[in-house]
């Protein structure tokens, strides 16, 4: 492990292998471990540089203070990739992690070469969504409730409840235990989620990328994950999309063979 200081803050690295740079950017609830299943196969091409975000393991964080935001995470990323010793990189993202990439694409795309957003995680606004709501999203109200009971000190009901949403019922359980374990070492971070403050995307966002991107989705992702990422992909310009097979948000780790196939074919095109 390595350590960059970024915006005031040590961000905690993996730099794995050779080859052009790959930075990788986890979701919610995770860190850089998360992607123990695919970096055999991507080290074999690339460098690999998986980033711990602001508050995520190897920190223990209490969930008090504001420094947990999107907003926050986008500048650290780019701050990071400013201060990383090859440029332009290969900037990868799953779910609230692809959306922090789309971020950082959409400000400085002179930093990178291609974008991999694996199912973004967030919401559309009406220019892409046309049974757009105004207010809170169902998915907030999820990441409330669950961060209200972690915030109580029930650890594993907290997680269960936000798993179940995003998975389907009994996704908490089914989960091997090293898997629920990573969960717990990041599960105050949800408490900070409640104040993300996490902008829908809009046409004007998604027409604004001009990086080369790869959009990778669960073919059998339930909820709003799909809907986002087929709509993205249809306003970025150019944007490939491939839809794995049998697996869900975490298809990378249920497929990663496949998964690495299509990373590495749209890289080195």
């Amino acid at each position: 492990m390595h350590s960059l200081p970024v915006n005031g803050f040590d961000m905690p690295y993996l730099d794995i292998g050779e080859g052009p740079p790959l930075v990788c950017v986890h979701g919610s609830l995770c860190d850089f471990r998360i992607w123990s299943a695919v970096l055999g196969p991507l080290t074999r091409r690339h460098r690999v540089i998986a980033v711990s975000l602001r508050h995520f393991f190897p920190a223990h964080w209490d969930g008090v203070g504001d420094t947990y935001s999107i907003a926050q995470h986008v500048d650290d990323v780019i701050a990071f990739i400013e201060k990383f010793d090859t440029r332009p990189v290969d900037l990868m993202g799953h779910s609230r992690g692809g959306h922090i990439c789309f971020r950082a694409a959409q400000r400085r795309p002179d930093l990178l070469r291609k974008l991999v957003l694996a199912e973004p995680g967030g919401e559309l606004d009406g220019t892409l969504d046309p049974d757009f709501q105004p207010g809170p999203s169902p998915l907030a109200a999820r990441i409330a409730a669950s961060a209200d009971v972690i915030a109580g000190g029930d650890i594993d009901g907290g997680l269960q409840i936000f798993l179940d949403a995003l998975e389907g019922p009994g996704a908490w359980k089914r989960l091997p235990a090293t898997s629920k374990q990573l969960l717990r070492d990041n599960a105050t971070t949800l408490i900070g989620q409640t104040r993300d403050q996490r902008p829908p995307f809009s046409k004007a966002d998604a027409e604004a990328i001009k990086t080369p991107t790869l959009f990778i989705g669960g073919a059998n992702t339930k909820g709003m994950l799909p809907k986002v990422l087929h709509a993205l992909a249809a306003n970025v310009k150019g944007a490939r999309t491939e839809m794995i097979p049998g697996t869900t948000h975490p298809m990378f780790e249920q497929a990663p063979q496949r998964y690495c196939e299509i990373v590495l074919e749209f890289l080195a095109a």
